[in-house]
């Protein structure tokens, strides 16, 4: 059990005003029994009025506009969160493959995350899966043995990959961060026929030395049979630890964007996050990063042919 305090300050800079800014955060905690939420106090430009619902994925959301002109938003976020002790699986546990087909068959929610992205090198995931499994190895066995080949094969290079990459090129790059993992060992398990999802949130580890610290981070969720939801994180190769606070799931990034919008308007935008992680015995970690992203003025799914200009706006 330890508690946390974080401090998420996401911030959004336009060269020119811009105007009808309507946007959506994932920024609370997820409900569930390995963490508690203690305390949160959200700080919003202009101090927009929240319209909050549950999503598909049972993650809690808010919407906010801002209509008038404006050239920076500011969302700050702090929390306060308890993580419980969770029930980690054991390696050795017996369910296999045929417990997981039974128990998936009857269950729309794990055959939609089952299903693979359509990628142009499938043949490399299919090896990579043939590979983990040739040992006849149970579900939870074959979930760790992935995220052991990812932290053995690719290596963790900040700064080479943007939160547009898609798979092929993480696939050629053989090098990325945690959201990269995640959707590599996504796409493995899924070619497994393993229901997994994404999860982004933040890594608390304090004096051990793991990966991703000071910062949002992200790893992916397995459902082992006669066991459930069972979380690992294939940056630092670890099943999940009271060193995880979980904000969001969902089947990919795009259904846990921790800030996403459009706004309307014809200029460029700048986009930096800062994060800090204060401890129970005082110590603070903290990090402030520009975040890399592909012109939205040159990557098909942003081109509009909307003549006012409107444009997307994620983290």
């Amino acid at each position: 059990m330890a508690i946390y305090t974080i401090t998420h300050i996401t911030k959004y800079t336009y060269e020119k005003p811009v105007i009808e800014s309507i946007n959506e955060i994932r920024i609370f905690p997820y409900i569930c029994k390995e963490q508690e939420l203690l305390n949160q106090d959200l700080n919003i430009s202009y101090s927009p009025i929240l319209h909050i619902y549950t999503d598909y994925w049972k993650n809690k959301v808010a919407t906010f506009s801002i209509l008038h002109p404006h050239q920076e938003l500011v969302v700050e976020n702090h929390l306060t969160v308890r993580t419980t002790s969770p029930h980690l699986i054991q390696v050795n546990f017996h369910s296999d493959f045929t417990q997981l087909s039974i128990e998936a068959s009857k269950n729309l929610y794990l055959i939609e995350l089952m299903k693979s992205e359509k990628i142009r090198n499938q043949q490399l995931i299919n090896e990579i899966a043939t590979s983990i499994t040739q040992d006849n190895l149970s579900v939870a066995q074959a979930v760790e043995k992935c995220s052991s080949y990812i932290f053995k094969h690719f290596k963790y290079v900040q700064g080479i990959t943007d939160i547009e990459t898609t798979i092929d090129e993480i696939l050629q790059h053989k090098a990325g961060v945690c959201q990269d993992f995640a959707h590599l060992m996504l796409q493995i398990l899924r070619t497994l026929n393993i229901p997994c999802r994404y999860v982004s949130g933040y890594i608390c580890p304090n004096k051990t030395d793991m990966r991703g610290e000071g910062a949002t981070h992200a790893w992916i969720e397995a459902y082992i049979p006669q066991f459930g939801w069972a979380g690992i994180d294939p940056t630092n190769n670890t099943w999940v630890t009271n060193y995880h606070v979980k904000l969001a799931i969902g089947r990919s990034f795009k259904d846990c964007s921790p800030v996403k919008g459009t706004f309307r308007g014809n200029c460029h935008q700048s986009l930096s996050v800062h994060v800090s992680i204060r401890y129970e015995d005082g110590k603070s970690f903290e990090q402030t990063n520009a975040v890399k992203r592909r012109d939205p003025f040159l990557i098909p799914e942003y081109l509009d042919n909307n003549p006012m200009g409107n444009q997307q706006q994620q983290q």
